[in-house]
């Protein structure tokens, strides 16, 4: 359960203010049907985080426990630096969708976005921290579409009300405390043989 609500938690803050936002903002104006703009998100989420997760598990199994939470340290630092800089990403939200309907355009538009986003190389590194792709999978997928749904279902008037600086702080504070605990974790292990 450790990997499900640290994946959720994670992700669910670092989507704050994302450009995957202002996608599914743009998608409801578009479409005007928020449950299939949500389902699409699910579905494109599921895809993306599974693959994800499962190939961090995979460098998980390759690595020595010490290098692993060495090199996931370093990354996750990375990501709470990476966390703190605004999306300027915004060509790609302004595309006009095509005549997929809502749900496809969705699920298309959010795959194509999230490749090699830092949600989708976060899930890599919680792949690899923890021995569970299926909790890490569920847990970044229900995080993520949670704050995309938050968008549709709340809208731009609602989310304006928000300092997404401050939003940013929070997520990278995040990633800064899984890079401290897996330097922490590196330690232990090295300390201990």
């Amino acid at each position: 359960m450790e990997a499900f609500f640290s994946s959720f938690g994670l992700v669910a803050l670092s989507e704050m203010g994302d450009k995957t936002q202002l996608l599914a903002l743009l998608l409801t104006a578009r479409f005007r049907k928020p449950w299939a703009i949500i389902a699409g998100i699910f579905t494109a989420s599921l895809l993306s985080n599974g693959l994800a997760s499962s190939f961090g598990s995979l460098v998980a199994t390759a690595l020595p426990p010490n290098v692993l939470a060495i090199a996931l340290a370093i990354l996750f630092a990375l990501f709470g630096l990476w966390t703190l800089k605004a999306d300027d990403d915004e060509e790609k939200a302004e595309q006009k969708p095509g005549r997929l309907g809502a749900y496809w355009t969705t699920v298309i538009f959010f795959f194509i976005g999230e490749l090699g986003d830092k949600t989708q190389l976060s899930t890599i590194a919680l792949g690899a921290a923890f021995p569970n792709p299926i909790c890490v999978t569920l847990g970044t997928t229900l995080g993520m579409t949670s704050t995309d749904a938050l968008a549709v279902l709340v809208g731009e008037k609602m989310a304006g009300k928000f300092k997404m600086r401050w939003i940013r702080v929070a997520a990278a504070a995040s990633f800064f405390a899984f890079s401290l605990f897996s330097l922490y974790t590196a330690m232990q292990g090295a300390a201990d043989g």
